[in-house]
């Protein structure tokens, strides 16, 4: 154990010795309870409590402390049990035979007790950390019997606190910020650090703070622990962070107490406190006078130690452009300032810029005054480029009528070489603007012509594109957008706005057709005059005394046809046709002759059409076109299904080859021709195809049953030595289109002729010489169905060759 530590217990030991001096030994526990009486005397740490309850005393006569609780030291360790406290009753008085019982929390295990003195003993290390009081009861029993001589007394063993537990700093370690030139004093953060000793005895859990590292910029509250600032004018730009040590000790602080640490790290954090500085005081930059609106020709950079927002600028020209040729912006990224154009250079008429540019802090100071600015000046010098002819005009809008004569001037565009040497421009046309090549440019004046007529019904504008060129530099092309727009002249006469078809019905009541409107007819002109369209409607001459029909003006460039009578009927005439000459209001005037068809028809009672054809004459029993067609289509039907029948039928009875389930074979094509061996000094010899010993032979097909009897063919001898190809290969072909038994059915094609002068014969197994009739085909059976019906079409052979 420590030093200091036996130090404290020797002071404890002695303080409860004189209380124990001054006590009397042996006092009752529960006089109210019974005769007897039982005394409960401290140990090593008795403390005496109040009275009990319902006690009351009488007399001073005796003083006397009712003990209801003991204590023992935690921590004690030694070589013996530490003695506790003594249990003491009335009836133990002479020779009686009686016992002490203990029982409760830790009986028998952490404590025990004598039972014949009553004396109780701890066992085991106590730690007032992990319990911090134990509840018992004692009872005196007969030692022979255990039979109960008192009721069980209750009482309770404290485990005294010792300073065994240092400070600790459970959220540690800590991280701080503060701002930058905070004032002294300004509260950085708090720590808090904890001991697990008992906070109500003594001053074991009593700590005070103090800072062992971090002076002397930060102190700390030694009560509060607030860690605050110590010390004026700390910037974050010549140190951000530091490093606080923290020492919690209890005890007061006083010598003996045990102490805990912790670490604070403390940030600075940015405030504008720096006003932005340019690197340089005088930029220069050359810049060509061909630069692009919007790029880039130069930038300035003005630093700021701060950092974050506080570091940003933005910047502005604020002398030396105003015409407003240039913008300064800022790159988000870099923070530089970067020079653009805003309108293009000329170095023909400025050749030199002298700016004044100003960087400024996007954040005010902290006092709350103007943002930290700065300036530096930027010197702009044109260069000379070789720049591209310049249009008079961006675009140009030019008019033409349709129908003009080609080589008709439509107008003219100009352009010029803004340098100073004024070089001769020529001009053309982007023929990918002018597919159809209507139109042509002179090249030396600009003059836009006509290639081709035009027509505004078709196109009413033509944008095309002009480019001008230098002669002594045809990489400066400019461009010019022309477009072009086409005029109305009256060149196309109005007709009918649609193909009007009237019907007019032939069973009117007298009044129901007469002088009433069959069909209102309007017009349409392709043209767009200016002024509008007025149509005029009229009759040809040789309708306008007709006895039928006559128009009606609606003054709304439409007119109504009228009939004049009621008697049309559909046996006498079912369709008129009535010219119409409509003429527009131009210069000069078109005009057009449109026919309007007015069918007659058969109508209801309520003057509703019902038929126009000559479908009820035509059909007297009453019968309509529709139903007439539907039977017609029933019919062809009906005759499509016979034929369809009859052909299946016709193919069902002529089977061509022999039904087999297991009839699995396949096209065989076998061929037999050899060649002339070592003899054979030649290409193919085609007069190998005439076989002279076979050619008057017929081989049956053995797949087959043919239906017909095919008659072999004649012999055909072109001479001993003459080979007529031409002939056999025909003769074979005729052949085969009239063979009803030749392919496309599974078969066997034997060519069996090998040609004349064959020192080795034949090589066929099928046209050997010798006879087949030795040759057995039975084990083809046991090789599957396959070669089992292969084997059966060489016996079926076998045995026709013996018929």
């Amino acid at each position: 154990m420590p030093k200091r530590s036996e130090e404290m217990l020797m002071d404890l030991w002695m303080s409860l010795l004189l209380v124990w001096i001054t006590s009397v030994p042996c006092v009752s526990m529960t006089p109210i309870i019974g005769q007897s009486k039982s005394t409960l005397t401290g140990g090593s740490a008795a403390v005496a409590s109040g009275l009990g309850e319902g006690q009351r005393l009488l007399s001073r006569a005796k003083r006397g402390w009712v003990w209801n609780q003991m204590f023992v030291l935690e921590e004690f360790s030694g070589p013996d049990p530490i003695l506790v406290g003594r249990l003491h009753t009335d009836l133990d008085v002479g020779g009686r035979n009686i016992k002490y019982v203990l029982a409760g929390e830790g009986a028998g295990t952490i404590f025990a007790i004598n039972e014949l003195t009553g004396d109780i003993h701890a066992m085991k290390r106590l730690d007032r950390e992990e319990k911090a009081e134990y509840t018992l009861t004692a009872q005196v029993v007969n030692a022979d019997t255990d039979e109960p001589l008192e009721p069980p007394s209750e009482f309770i063993i404290k485990v005294q606190d010792i300073n065994d537990n240092p400070p600790q700093f459970i959220e540690g370690p800590y991280r701080a910020s503060v701002p930058e030139m905070s004032a002294v004093g300004t509260p950085v953060t708090r720590v808090t650090a904890t001991d697990a000793d008992d906070p109500v005895y003594g001053n074991s859990a009593k700590l005070v703070y103090s800072i062992l590292e971090g002076q002397p910029y930060f102190s700390v509250d030694p009560n509060s622990a607030t860690i605050k600032i110590a010390l004026h004018g700390m910037d974050r730009e010549m140190r951000e962070e530091y490093l606080v040590v923290i020492q919690a000790k209890d005890m007061g602080g006083h010598m003996g107490g045990l102490s805990g640490t912790t670490t604070v790290t403390v940030t600075l954090t940015d405030i504008n406190d720096n006003p932005p500085k340019f690197s340089k005081s005088l930029y220069d930059f050359v810049i060509p006078e061909d630069l692009p609106i919007g790029t880039m020709g130069g930038k300035v950079k003005a630093n700021d130690r701060d950092i974050g927002e506080n570091a940003k600028s933005t910047y502005n020209v604020i002398e030396g452009d105003e015409q407003g040729v240039f913008e300064i912006v800022t790159d988000t990224q870099t923070q530089e300032g970067i020079l653009r154009l805003k309108k293009p250079l000329n170095f023909e008429t400025k050749r030199a810029y002298t700016l004044k540019v100003e960087a400024t802090n996007i954040r005010s100071e902290p006092s709350g005054g103007l943002p930290y600015k700065d300036t530096a000046t930027v010197k702009v010098v044109v260069e000379d480029s070789d720049e591209p002819p310049v249009f008079a005009k961006p675009m140009y809008s030019l008019e033409v009528n349709e129908n003009a004569p080609i080589n008709t001037v439509i107008g003219t565009v100009t352009a010029r070489d803004p340098d100073s040497s004024g070089s001769v421009v020529r001009y053309f046309i982007d023929r990918h603007t002018d597919l159809e090549r209507q139109f042509n440019i002179n090249v030396d004046d600009g003059k836009i012509t006509l290639a081709k007529t035009l027509d505004r019904e078709t196109d009413m504008w033509h944008n095309i594109t002009v480019t001008a060129t230098e002669v002594r530099n045809h990489s400066q092309i400019s461009r010019a957008i022309v477009a072009i727009r086409v005029m109305d002249i009256n060149d196309n006469a109005p007709e009918f706005a649609t193909e009007y078809e009237a019907f007019l019905c032939e069973n009117g009541k007298p009044g129901q057709v007469r002088k009433e409107v069959i069909q209102t007819v309007s017009a349409v002109d392709k043209d767009d005059p200016i002024q509008g369209h007025y149509f005029d409607y009229r009759l040809v001459p040789e309708m306008l005394n007709n006895p039928n029909f006559t128009i009606k003006n609606n003054q709304d460039n439409s007119i109504s046809v009228l009939a004049k009578h009621d008697t049309f009927r559909r046996q006498k005439q079912e369709m008129y046709f009535l010219p119409i000459i409509v003429t527009d209001n131009g210069n000069p005037p078109m005009s057009s002759t449109n026919t309007l068809t007015i069918r007659v028809c058969g109508c209801s009672k309520d003057g509703i059409v019902q038929s126009c054809n000559v479908e009820a004459y035509v059909l007297p029993i009453g019968l309509s076109m529709g139903a007439l067609i539907a039977i017609l289509a029933c019919i062809i039907l009906l005759l499509v299904i016979v034929v369809l029948f009859v052909t299946l039928r016709r193919h069902k009875n002529e089977p061509l080859i022999i039904k087999d389930d297991e009839d699995v074979r396949e096209n065989i094509i076998r061929y037999d021709d050899e060649g002339g061996g070592e003899e054979d000094t030649e290409a193919f010899d085609i007069a190998t195809l005439q076989n002279p010993d076979g050619i008057n032979g017929y081989l049956p097909r053995k797949d087959i049953k043919p239906d017909l009897q095919f008659m072999p063919r004649a012999g055909q001898h072109s001479g001993p030595n003459g080979v007529d190809v031409d002939e056999f290969i025909n003769v074979r072909l005729h052949e085969a289109d009239n063979d009803p038994t030749a392919p496309p059915y599974d078969s066997i094609q034997i060519y069996g002729y090998e040609g004349r002068g064959s020192i080795a014969g034949s090589l066929s197994s099928l046209e050997t010489a010798s006879s087949d009739s030795d040759q057995n085909y039975d084990y083809l059976r046991e090789w599957g169905p396959r070669f089992r019906r292969l084997g059966e079409l060489y016996s079926v052979g076998e045995s026709d060759r013996e018929t």
